[in-house]
């Protein structure tokens, strides 16, 4: 799939969202990509997992760790697709952690999968608890990379969309924005 034809099916689902709102960076944007929405329908996740795999597919994972709550889906099927295990941090107290029980070998080749990347945060929390479980990190994916390649994890970094979408500081936005209300519809 090209990257026009992966907005193309943000477009179709509703999951391009355009108006005033606050990333879980904290800053501001007029345009949201609402995952979740585009994610709905298995064939349309099929299709998406699908190319991302093939995008790391030379990476060599044995397994693909997603942050809860938003690579969960499209990590999972990337998983999939490469044949390889699955598991994911989650909340607690705030911060991403690894419970149910799930375990990093030393050394075991892992890939981050989240479903957008704004500043990274979300993907350098997850790449921080599998490097302190001495797990070696091979690679990154995304179905949308919003900083348009300006994000480096310091390991290669896979994406359906890169694009360059503007976002402001709280105190800093522009005229049009600031009388606009702001909302939040990604995860907290």
């Amino acid at each position: 799939m090209t990257q026009d034809e992966v907005l193309q099916i943000f477009r179709d689902t509703g999951a391009l969202l355009e108006g005033h709102f606050i990333l879980r960076s904290g800053l501001h944007s007029r345009q949201f990509f609402q995952c979740a929405l585009a994610l709905q329908q298995m064939p349309t996740v099929e299709k998406l997992g699908a190319t991302l795999a093939a995008k790391v597919k030379q990476f060599g994972v044995v397994t693909v760790i997603a942050p809860a709550l938003g690579g969960l889906v499209i990590g999972q099927e990337v998983a999939r697709q490469l044949g390889v295990r699955f598991i994911f941090p989650e909340k607690e107290e705030g911060q991403l952690v690894l419970r149910r029980g799930f375990k990093i070998a030393p050394g075991e080749k892992m890939l981050v999968v989240e479903d957008v990347v704004t500043k990274g945060g979300r993907v350098q929390e997850t790449i921080d608890i599998v490097r302190a479980h001495q797990g070696h990190v091979t690679g990154v994916a995304a179905i949308v990379d919003r900083s348009n390649g300006a994000v480096n994890f310091g390991v290669p970094f896979a994406s359906l969309i890169s694009l360059k979408v503007e976002a402001f500081a709280p105190d800093k936005l522009p005229p049009d924005l600031a009388k606009t209300p702001a909302v939040k519809p990604g995860s907290k």
